[in-house]
């Protein structure tokens, strides 16, 4: 069993100012309360709902004055938190978890991380981050549309050459408009009269088919809306090359909806994974690819290079050339990755650096 920080009983003095920290959790936040010297007064849970965030405010408050509360993963489990203090007029700061060489030392538990997200903002490791802005919307909306999956056509033979009937692509699979065709059709069928297995099938076919022009509408719907927001806080990033609605938002929920949280490129670089690392070794001379990082952004960045070394010709131009010089291939995608996040940077901090049009008019 890993051992629990100390808690002091202590009296509340509202002019004292303390910092919270939290441990945040699917169904429990743990919190921890420090001095302004880093010494733990306390530690609690409490449940993730609204008369919960209340309870861990009261409590918070009933040993100082709190202005700034350190909270981990505040773009999943810690988000609706993060609002809820933001509205009391506290400053958010995002946490990262403890990285493995402390746990070795110090072990794992929701306290001793609580207290750790708490003095990690005494001494300034954390950044503030916002989490009501335009980014905090795409968020949601990419929240809501991540869970959709195609629902796959399939069925008895019979029904399949109805519902397919009218061609198909090359090797006999049908291409996009095909498919868009037969799933209309499959949804117009009449509902089943019987138990017969071919009705049955015929019904099943109606059904799923209606289930997948149901979930494309609410795609559609919501990359229009995710379109919109990004166009209100990044006009300019869905203008790169290779970068659609998905991959911007997946870019911009990294970074983040405060500028300042980014000093340079290559801390961005460094947040997407795709800083390189060193792995040089005697007369080897070499960097490797990073492994760290927000993934879904690196994974959004690997996504753009593998259009553009599709369909630009300078980029695999570039490739090939790499190759020649001796990298291998993943190499030259690693360096492209990189160059990519000096792109998506660059965008992010010139239209953020400057007001919008509608503001500083008159």
């Amino acid at each position: 069993m890993t051992q629990q920080p100390p808690a002091r009983h202590h009296t509340a003095h509202q002019h004292e100012q303390v910092l919270l920290g939290v441990d945040t959790h699917k169904d429990v936040h743990m919190a921890a309360v420090i001095t302004s010297t880093g010494a733990v007064l306390d530690t609690r849970g409490f449940p993730t709902t609204r008369q919960g965030y209340r309870r861990l405010l009261a409590w918070a408050r009933a040993f100082g004055r709190v202005d700034r509360a350190g909270v981990e993963c505040t773009g999943s489990y810690g988000a609706a938190l993060t609002r809820y203090l933001h509205g009391e007029g506290i400053t958010v700061t995002e946490v990262n978890q403890p990285d493995k060489a402390a746990r070795r030392r110090h072990g794992k538990s929701d306290a001793i991380d609580a207290v750790a997200a708490a003095r990690a903002v005494l001494c300034g490791r954390a950044t503030a981050k916002t989490a009501d802005g335009p980014v905090e919307t795409i968020r949601l909306f990419t929240m809501a549309k991540t869970p959709r999956r195609q629902v796959p056509l399939d069925g008895p033979q019979p029904a399949q050459g109805r519902a397919r009937d009218g061609g198909s692509g090359a090797a006999g699979v049908p291409d996009r408009t095909e498919q868009s065709q037969a799933i209309r059709r499959c949804a117009q069928l009449s509902a089943a009269r019987n138990s017969h297995p071919q009705a049955a099938s015929r019904h099943t076919l109606r059904t799923l088919a209606r289930r997948i022009l149901h979930l494309t509408e609410e795609i559609n719907d919501l990359t229009d809306r995710i379109t919109t927001a990004i166009d209100a806080c990044a006009p300019q990033l869905l203008g790169l090359y290779g970068v659609g609605p998905d991959t911007a938002a997946a870019l911009l929920t990294a970074a983040g909806g405060n500028p300042h949280r980014m000093t340079n490129e290559a801390s961005f670089a460094a947040l997407c994974g795709v800083s390189p690392v060193e792995a040089s070794s005697g007369k080897v001379q070499r960097r490797r690819l990073n492994r760290g990082g927000d993934r879904r952004a690196n994974s959004a960045l690997c996504t753009i290079v593998i259009a553009r070394l599709r369909w630009d010709t300078r980029t695999r131009a570039y490739v090939d050339r790499r190759v020649r010089e001796g990298k291998t291939r993943r190499e030259g995608i690693r360096c492209l990755k990189r160059y990519v996040a000096r792109e998506i940077y660059r965008a992010l901090t010139t239209v953020r650096s400057n007001p919008p049009a509608s503001a500083s008019a008159g």
